[in-house]
Order: C-alpha cells, then structure tokens, then sequence
C-alpha cells in the first residue's frame, strides 16, 4: 500500500513533470473509480496544471479548474509515461483505471491490481470536498506538529498505539508500515495504550516518528514511480521482514496477522521478549 513517504514522492515527481502543461484527454476505464459527477471530469480538458499537493494520502492535482483527486488504496499505483502508449483501452480488461495525458505527449495511468477494487478518483471545486480529506487529522510532517501536538492526540485514548498511528482522523498519512516503524524505532510494543504513554514514552514515540518519516521521505525524493516501491522496501527495518534478523538486536522479526493485513516486531526490542500471539488463532498472549 502507497503510504505518506511514497505518496509524497509522487506528488513531487508530478509537480516536477506536470506543471504547467494542460490537460488534452481524461479516460475512464473503471467507471466505480470514479466517486464524483459534478464537477463532470471532462472539465478537466483544456485545463493547465498548477501544481501537485499532497493530503494524508491523497494527492491533489491543482488545475485552474477543478481539482483531480485520488486515493491509491492498497492496490493502486501511478503509472508515468514521457510518451502517453496510443493503444486504446479496453474497460474490464486492464488494471488501469484512468488515464490522463497531457499536452506534451507525456501522461499517467492510475492503475489498480487484484479483484478488490478500492482506487478512488474525485473531480471536485476544492479538496475539502472529497470526504476523507476533510476528515484527516493533522500531518505529522507538517511544521506545527510537535511534540505536544502527539501528547494531546494520544490523551485518554484507551487505545492501541497501532492503531492511533494508523487512524487517518487522528494522525494523517502514517500507514500500516510506517507505523510498524515507528514503533520499532520507538522500542515500542503495538499493543501499548495510548492512553497510558507516560512522557519518555511519548519522547520517543515523537522523536521515532519524526526521524522515520523523514528518512522515508528523503529516500522518496527525486525518485520516478517505478522505483519508489522497491525504494519502501530497501528502507523498512521490520514491516515485511517476517523471519529475517532484527538489524538492532538479530532477534527474529515476528508478525501477528488479521483477517485483512498483518503487523510486524521485534520481541526483544519492543516487548520485553514476549511473543505476541497470531491474532486470527487467539488472544494476545498475557
């Protein structure tokens, strides 16, 4: 799944390309892609690109129109093209799910593999106006997230740091993997509750987030969408790392798994060497 590091480096890789350059054709493939019908997306033709942002995981194609907006879910990518391919396409029979070119030739594909379809597309007046955006959180990249920005985020939550992490309406852009990360960085268990964070804890959990972040983002910078995945992967310390060495400690690096995703740790590093049972089997263990 594209997460903030990986969206980010799109974002600025179609800014760099796109901007400036006008929109000449907008092709639907995947009609249930498409989540918005006013503003209607063929206002999007004839329009000039004035930039790329970057929302929690939304990117924000700026026109002097109508905004194109997309999410890429767990499955989606942005596919560039310097020379837009001239076949036509075929709806039902390829991944892609829209198709944008613009007018020196070049474009981009949004495409989605697998059978479950969640790539979402909006044309809409403002970013606001597409749903998930207005309900995000703040962005822990963005300068007035500090230290007491994440205390206040995390007081009375009786909830796993997990899953704080991963709520775009608590904290925006920070994904599965990410937050595996982070809390590996933070030598913190997943399962810890927000709640009970006393204030080292919160240090560090701000200082990891920050610093992983970061890295990711640098590493993500100036790289085309072909390789920002492999990119994910050569930075990630433990999240898809299931059997190889902790690099901090050479334990094992474990999963728990549940019925849609999985998480990954370092026992000794983040649990006191407690193994954390496979959720879809039984509880955690005690």
């Amino acid at each position: 799944m594209p997460e903030m590091p990986e969206v980010q480096g799109l974002v600025e890789f179609v800014r760099d390309r796109a901007d400036g350059l006008e929109i000449t054709r907008v092709t639907v493939a995947n009609i249930a892609a498409l989540k918005t019908y006013d503003p209607p997306v063929t206002d999007l033709v004839g329009r000039t690109i004035g930039g790329a942002e970057r929302a929690g995981k939304f990117i924000d194609l700026v026109t002097d129109g109508p905004h194109l907006v997309f999410h890429l879910a767990k499955a989606g990518w942005l596919r560039w093209y310097d020379q837009l391919p001239a076949t036509l396409i075929k709806p039902g029979r390829t991944p892609i799910a829209v198709r944008v070119a613009l007018s020196d030739g070049s474009g981009f594909d949004l495409t989605e593999a697998g059978t479950k379809k969640s790539l979402a597309v909006y044309v809409v007046r403002a970013p606001a106006d597409v749903p998930g955006i207005a309900r995000l959180g703040p962005d822990p990249l963005d300068d007035a997230f500090d230290r007491d920005t994440l205390a206040q985020l995390l007081a009375g939550r009786r909830t796993q740091i997990k899953g704080v992490l991963r709520d775009q309406a608590t904290i925006a852009g920070v994904g599965n993997a990410y937050s595996d990360e982070i809390l590996h960085a933070a030598k913190m268990s997943p399962y810890a509750l927000a709640a009970n964070l006393d204030d080292g804890e919160i240090d560090r959990l701000y200082a990891a987030m920050a610093e992983v972040l970061a890295e990711a983002v640098s590493e993500a910078s100036g790289k085309p969408p072909a390789d920002l995945k492999d990119a994910k992967r050569r930075g990630m310390q433990v999240h898809g790392r299931r059997g190889e060495a902790c690099p901090v400690c050479g334990d094992e690096v474990r999963s728990v798994f549940f019925a849609d995703n999985s998480l990954e740790y370092c026992a000794t590093c983040q649990t006191g060497g407690k193994i954390l049972a496979d959720r879809r089997l039984s509880r955690l263990l005690k």
